[in-house]
């Protein structure tokens, strides 16, 4: 009767039990069913409807992300196709861009809200419409938050401020038509800040100068207006977008560290600062469309990075130095339509295939592109000296009557005051005042910020951000099949490579790690951690890590397991070697994918704090997906390996950071020249670089070792930039190897021109 009762109780637990297991995930799956409801139902979540299991489980894609971790959705994106913006909005919906009418902003909020343990929502170009609700606050755990190319309108909401957990907050492209809120620095890890192309009205606001961790500021097309502040505080800035504004302040100080500054079509005016010469990492400066005066700083010319240099349609006069000093990686400079004269400098005088140069408009002594007579710019000059006189008269008249008016005020003042005064002692005795002298008072302390992570990438609002959590080793000897041999896909200098099935279902690549030197737990802990927040559309993700032996933080292991995304498609070397019509890459698709990873490793070089160099970079650690996107394997183990016994070896120092720049350099050269010439035999590849590359110099040539498919597919001009670039990569004089930024640049001409020639070909065959 015991056993009896016993196995009663034991079923009727059970059933009672399993229900509770899965209501959480029921009512998490419920909760994204009336998300679509909400939102209409677009055609981005029609696979909802097709899918019968998990929806944890579904394929991210473009449309569609869900990521899922111990039962709750903790990323949710979702990208439609309602992409037409109409600037006429007034607040009521709109047949074909808009939700209709029946929509309501509160109950989408407030079911939104329900997804608690939510860490990245993007909901882009949905046809959202209405004032966003305070109560957008409850998904406090947020981090990264996207709303762009809707019809959202009012005030950024207030209580946005105590969503501290958030380092990326981005509103584009919606109309939003208050001020900027001035509440900004409530969000101490604030990384990137994104507010393009709204209604939003007011000053810049300076509280922002307060977010040490500010890394990136999009507030270009909209109505803000007044002074920029001294943004010298700002020591991780690197990108300052305020384009099509209505600034009209001089340029203030600006953070050393700037890589971007855009400042076009404001009212800037005044000269440019000296202390612009001291900004060694900008690469790309925008100041065109404003009221600058005076004449180019020669140092702006000569910066150590600079690559763009645009100060068109301004009120410059005078004439340029000469002789003068341009960078080398300057390569796109443009000073039309001020009112410069004298003679063109040398590195100037004409557009080449390295630099291209715009100053028409001007009174140039040249005949090349249009120039005024030299007495429009005398006459213009002449005009804007008198304009500025009369100016300065103003202001000293109006100056001298603010005085008189304040003074009046005051005389009137004091004498109500006397009045007042004399009145008040006549009727009631002033009763004496208790001082405290010793209030206390509470100096808050200042918070280090975490080293933050940056993408050119993030910007895209596309990117996806999963989870990294930590497996068992268990879990992935069962993924594994017990690392059975048939689940071998290679084997490299760092390690064995695994294909695994995650118990979900999830196709994995497990990359085992041997260390040839045991190290402590905690310190790999923070190295993965790092490697954790690497994330790059043309990066292959990493789900999580597996640290055999993982108990306790004071322990040692000697391998570590990184499990990433599943990438089906091969490696760009295999593919370079296909002779299948249908698998052959043509030219312009060996330079999308080129630029793919190009823009992986500048993202890895200068997108991160602190950077990751020397990434393993060869053909086949470029994998392609099913729709043959382009990413980078293998990143960052240095950092696992090599740095890590460096650091944690006596007497030995790391690689200097250079050099490693550099080796990530030539390494990619390399794959430039496997793209141009097809894959290199293993252990020929010195050989090559001796004996074959000045074959490049030549037509003959280039058609003897250049691959078939890119001389049938690729335009003189296009193939001839890759070339170049190629050359200054591998080049044995490492000072003259070019920056990531330059390779990138001359990749992405490169794909415009053979674009347009494609486009051209295309025309004409039709016609």
């Amino acid at each position: 009767m015991g056993s009896l009762q016993l196995f009663l109780i034991v079923s009727l637990s059970w059933v009672l039990f399993l229900p509770n297991t899965h209501q959480l995930q029921t009512s998490q799956i419920q909760i994204l069913l009336q998300i679509r409801k909400h939102l209409e139902y677009p055609s981005s979540l029609e696979v909802m409807d097709a899918f019968d299991g998990d929806l944890c489980n579904v394929s991210p894609s473009r449309d569609m992300t869900i990521a899922c971790q111990d039962n709750v959705v903790t990323e949710l994106r979702i990208m439609g196709d309602k992409l037409v913006k109409f600037r006429g909005f007034n607040g009521f919906p709109i047949p074909n861009q808009t939700l209709s009418e029946r929509f309501s902003m509160d109950s989408f909020v407030t079911t939104l809200s329900r997804l608690s343990s939510l860490r990245v929502l993007s909901l882009i170009s949905l046809g959202i419409w209405g004032p966003l609700p305070d109560k957008i606050h409850r998904l406090s755990s947020l981090e990264f938050l996207d709303l762009s190319s809707n019809f959202i309108y009012g005030q950024i909401p207030s209580r946005i401020s105590t969503m501290v957990q958030l380092y990326s907050l981005v509103l584009d492209g919606n109309f939003f038509n208050e001020t900027v809120p001035d509440w900004l620095d409530s969000l101490t890890n604030l990384t990137f800040l994104s507010l393009k192309s709204n209604r939003l009205t007011g000053q810049f606001p300076s509280s922002l100068c307060k977010i040490r961790t500010l890394a990136d500021v999009s507030l270009s097309h909209n109505e803000i207006s007044g002074e920029l502040p001294d943004l010298s505080a700002l020591t991780n800035l690197h990108v300052l977008d305020m384009r099509e504004n209505k600034l009209n302040s001089v340029l203030p100080v600006m953070s050393k560290g700037l890589v971007t500054l855009l400042l076009s079509k404001n009212a800037i005016s005044g000269e440019i600062p000296k202390h612009f010469s001291q900004m060694d990492q900008l690469q790309h400066l925008d100041l065109s469309s404003n009221q600058l005066t005076g004449s180019p700083p020669p140092f702006l010319f000569n910066l150590p990075n600079i690559t763009y240099l645009n100060l068109a349609s301004n009120m410059m006069s005078g004439s340029l130095q000469n002789p003068l000093s341009c960078s080398t990686k300057l390569g796109y400079v443009d000073i039309s339509n001020n009112k410069l004269t004298g003679t063109l400098p040398t590195c100037l005088s004409s557009s080449s295939d390295k630099r291209m140069v715009r100053f028409g408009g001007n009174c140039f002594a040249s005949d090349l592109q249009h120039q005024h007579e030299a007495s429009f710019c005398a006459e213009a000059l002449e005009g804007s000296g008198k304009s500025r006189r009369k100016q300065k008269l103003l202001i000293v008249a109006f100056i001298c009557g603010a005085i008189i008016v304040i003074v009046l005020l005051a005389l009137g003042l004091i004498y109500l005051y006397r009045r007042l005064f004399k009145r008040t002692v006549q009727e009631q005795p002033v009763p004496p005042k208790v001082i405290q002298e010793n209030s206390p008072a509470a100096a808050p302390s200042e918070l280090l910020a975490n080293a933050r992570f940056i993408s050119q990438a993030m910007k895209l609002g596309a990117q996806t951000v999963p989870v990294c959590r930590s497996f068992s080793f268990q879990e992935l000897r069962e993924a594994t099949k017990d690392f059975d041999k048939s689940m071998l896909l290679g084997e490299g200098s760092i390690g064995k490579l695994y294909r695994g099935k995650l118990e979900n279902g999830t196709l994995v690549a497990i990359r085992c790690l041997a260390l040839s030197k045991k190290f402590s737990v905690q310190n790999l802990k923070v190295r993965l951690d790092v490697l954790s927040k690497l994330h790059h559309p043309h990066l292959v993700g990493l789900f999580g890590h597996c640290i055999e032996g993982d108990g306790h933080d004071n322990s040692s292991i000697n391998q570590v397991l990184l499990v990433y995304e599943y990438v089906s498609n091969g490696n760009y070397r295999t593919l370079l070697s296909e002779t299948y019509p249908d698998k052959v890459l043509k030219w312009s698709d060996r330079l999308t994918i080129l630029i793919g990873i190009a823009k992986a490793i500048h993202f890895l070089h200068t997108g991160v704090i602190p950077g990751s160099f020397n990434n393993r970079l060869k053909t086949n650690n470029i994998l392609l997906d099913e729709h043959r996107i382009p990413k980078l394997s293998d990143y960052g183990t240095l950092m696992i390996t090599d740095e890590t016994e460096k650091q944690e070896t006596k007497g030995e120092g790391s690689k200097p950071r250079k050099k490693l720049v550099e080796d990530d350099v030539y390494n990619f050269g390399y794959i430039l020249l496997e793209s141009l010439v097809g894959p290199i035999v293993t252990g020929r590849e010195e050989t090559f670089l001796l004996n074959d590359m000045a074959s490049f110099g030549s037509t003959d040539g280039r058609r003897r070792i250049v691959d078939p498919v890119v001389l049938t597919t690729s335009s003189q001009e296009s193939l001839s930039r890759v070339i170049s670039i190629t050359k200054k990569c591998i080049s044995t004089d490492v000072s003259s190897r070019p920056s990531f930024e330059d390779v990138l640049w001359n990749l992405q001409y490169a794909a415009q021109v053979q674009a347009s020639v494609d486009a051209e070909q295309k025309s004409d065959s039709t016609s």
